[in-house]
């Protein structure tokens, strides 16, 4: 067991102006708290945490972090609580020992490989401080080096976490040493015929490489010396677990592993990484379709290097890395710069932005000396875009930001979708428009009763649910539609004393007249407005005149209903196609006429015309089918249209007068005015005027913004929101 003066030595070596009593504090907190707890191995349980900090000595972490190596496990193993945590050592060593510990709560249950990747995501999204998840690798890493005291399905269990999610998240962060380890632990363990086959494999292969490797950098050294070329040469046998995926992806022999072998050559300048290209051709003969310059043509994940495969005086092949110590640097030691690469990703130039800053963690590491500057405030997000969260049984939910539960419910099922009422979170109930949290447990709560409401709209975030919400709104306004359609075409025969059981056989053959496949068709489309009851009686008795009656002094709210779907409200727009049908302009835009329009269908009510700048057309106009060609049929004449202002103004005498004298004198009427102080020093003057036209208004507009004082002149749309249904 490492001793704790270790530990001292190693951080007062990595940071010499380090704080070794918070260091000695932590220790000794981590002895008492953990005092009488013993690990399966037998050792006393401090020992894995004082493993788990020399580890983060190792990658030269700042003495917070080793702090945190000591303490990770108190708040999950004792009894003691976070806010002790907090109150000993702060908020900084708090914060991340409740990272920690949060991650080491979340069991990972499924091996398929798109929820292993969601894992990972979530894992990195869950926390704000990259140092979190430094720890738990060296946590895990302490773990699985002393994996064979845990019974056989328990290794295996961790084994296989190991080798989905912490490393290839290890990879991301470019901690290949670790990385390679946690690989070729867990694979010892997952498949130890094989392991010990391949290893059995490399071993024997090795013995023989070093000796390659030892005559190649001999050749390498004295030659480069010749032609004056500094350059550090170094060399590396491929790892177990990365060699056994290599066989088993291309399905090939250990002696067809052309990088089983890599001799590393780095240089000062890219001049040299030529010059040196050249001369390791000539040294010995490349393997045709071998060489690889990475430097003109970089991968998307910015590395860069020049690969040739040769073929040794042994004719034993191996590959030559050229580089220069920057390229490097940002090869082996930068974060997330090779993992795009190997995991075949070589999309996401927006996740090169994103972790670009990462690259020189590592730098950083080495190079920032003061504690209190090294890490202290880094913070990571690395999927700002998504969401991650969990099913009642594990699985992880991957969901655009800002989803709400609504989003989840419909992510399941569209059924579970139709029929959500609410949702738990974590077991506590919540509304449906939550907003959904990285790790949250989520259930969705249903009714056989329930179904779809247009507010979803406002509070879904993902395309599916609103499609769903959306078709759901359609099909039922299309059945309102068939149903007051219906009931319209009867109300209107009754009227004028049509039997329509009369005309029953001829209906089919009339609503194909009208381009209409049956009669619910042409029912749906009286009930929208689009066609009227009264033409329709016309072509089932084309011999007979039908003239509107008049109609009785108190009507009832149907045949009200009726008479409007059969009158034309504006007679200045004009819907194209179609004839006598009601048309209205919307309340909460009152367009004018020069204003470009769009026409809704609303079920039993007529047109809705809007203007097209109105914030409500785009939600409104959620089917097609209710889209209607509209115009002014002229430029509106005499006829007077309302429109609200709202006049900003600096608060000084007279601007009152000034304003309705300007107005006066346009010839404009003004219905309503209404002044008032909005703070100090200035005035606000909401008013409606009638106009005929945008030209009116325009030059209004402009008259009133030329006044002194007039800071700000504005049409005001009404707040009211039109119905859709």
């Amino acid at each position: 067991m490492i001793r704790f003066e270790d530990l001292e030595e190693k951080v007062q070596a990595n940071y010499p102006n380090a704080d070794l009593d918070l260091l000695r504090k932590a220790y000794i907190f981590s002895a008492r708290e953990h005092r009488g707890q013993v690990r399966l191995s037998g050792e006393p349980y401090l020992s894995h945490p004082l493993e788990v900090s020399n580890i983060l000595c190792d990658m030269k972490l700042d003495v917070a972090c080793v702090c945190v190596g000591l303490l990770h496990d108190v708040v999950e193993d004792t009894l003691t609580p976070l806010e002790k945590i907090r109150e000993v050592f702060g908020d900084d060593i708090a914060h991340i020992v409740d990272g920690v510990t949060k991650i080491s709560k979340i069991h990972f249950s499924s091996q398929r490989e798109q929820q292993a990747e969601n894992f990972r995501k979530l894992l990195l999204a869950m926390v704000d401080d990259i140092r979190v998840i430094l720890v738990k690798l060296a946590d895990r890493l302490h773990n699985m080096r002393t994996l064979q005291y845990l019974n056989p399905e328990k290794r295996k269990s961790i084994a296989q976490e190991t080798l989905d999610i912490y490393a290839p998240i290890a990879h991301r962060l470019g901690m290949s040493k670790i990385r390679g380890e946690l690989e070729d632990i867990a694979f010892s363990y997952l498949d130890p015929v094989t392991y010990q086959s391949i290893l059995s494999q490399v071993e024997e292969k090795k013995a023989t490489s070093d000796r390659l490797i030892k005559t190649v950098i001999k050749q390498m050294e004295q030659r480069f010396q010749e032609q004056g070329i500094q350059a550090k040469i170094e060399a590396r046998i491929k790892r177990i677990h990365s060699t056994y995926e290599k066989l088993r992806r291309q399905k090939i022999a250990l002696d067809q592993v052309y990088d089983f072998i890599a001799i590393r050559v780095l240089v000062s300048t890219v001049r040299d990484c030529y010059s040196v290209l050249g001369i390791v051709n000539n040294m010995w003969s490349p393997v045709p379709g071998r060489i690889k310059d990475f430097i003109a043509m970089p991968r998307p994940n910015l590395y860069q290097s020049l690969h040739t495969t040769v073929i040794g005086s042994d004719g034993r092949p191996f590959e030559v890395q050229i580089r220069t110590s920057e390229m490097h640097r940002i090869a082996e030691e930068g974060i997330a710069a090779h993992w795009k690469y190997k995991e075949g990703k070589l999309e996401k130039d927006k996740d090169d932005k994103r972790f670009m800053w990462l690259r020189h963690l590592l730098e950083w590491q080495r190079e920032v000396k003061d504690p209190n500057q090294f890490l202290s405030n880094l913070k990571i997000d690395l999927y700002p875009e998504e969401v991650y969260v969990f099913t009642p049984k594990g699985e992880v939910i991957t969901l655009p930001r800002g989803a709400a539960a609504v989003d989840f419910a419909f992510y399941i099922h569209t059924a579970v979708g139709y029929k959500c009422v609410g949702a738990k979170i974590n077991g506590r109930i919540v509304p449906l428009k939550h907003r959904l949290v990285n790790g949250e447990i989520v259930e969705i709560l249903t009714a056989d009763d329930a179904h779809p409401s247009k507010e979803w709209l406002t509070f879904a975030k993902t395309s599916r649910a609103r499609n769903a919400v959306r078709r759901w709104i359609n099909q039922r306004q299309k059945e309102q539609a068939v149903d007051i359609g219906q009931k319209l075409l009867e109300k209107e025969a009754r009227k004028y004393r049509v039997n329509l059981k009369k005309y029953q056989d001829k209906l089919d053959s009339v609503a194909k007249e009208l381009a209409f496949a049956k009669p619910e068709e042409l029912y749906q489309s009286i009930g929208y407005g689009k066609t009227s009851a009264r033409g329709v009686l016309q072509h089932l008795d084309p011999g007979r005149t039908f003239e509107q009656p008049q109609p009785p002094e108190q009507e009832s709210r149907l045949s009200s209903m009726v008479r409007r779907v059969l009158r034309r409200s504006d007679s200045t727009i004009e819907v194209k196609g179609h004839d006598d049908l009601l048309v209205y302009r919307a309340k909460c835009c009152n367009p004018i006429p020069g204003e470009e329009i769009a026409g809704y269908i609303t079920v039993g009510r007529g047109i809705s015309v809007h203007s097209t700048s109105c914030p409500n057309v785009e939600s409104l106009l959620l089917d097609p089918d209710k889209r209607v060609a509209v115009s002014w049929m002229h430029d509106g004449g005499n006829i007077k249209y309302p429109v609200r202002l709202r006049v900003h103004t600096e608060e000084r005498e007279g601007i009152l007068a000034a304003i309705t004298s300007t107005i006066y004198n346009a010839h404009t009427n003004i219905v309503n005015i209404q002044a008032r102080v909005v703070d100090e020093g200035y005035g606000r003057v909401d008013m409606t005027i009638e106009v005929t036209g945008t030209s009116q208004l325009d030059k209004l507009m402009d008259l009133l913004k030329g006044l002194e004082g007039v800071r700000e002149v504005l049409r005001a749309r009404n707040r009211a929101r039109e119905a859709s249904d």
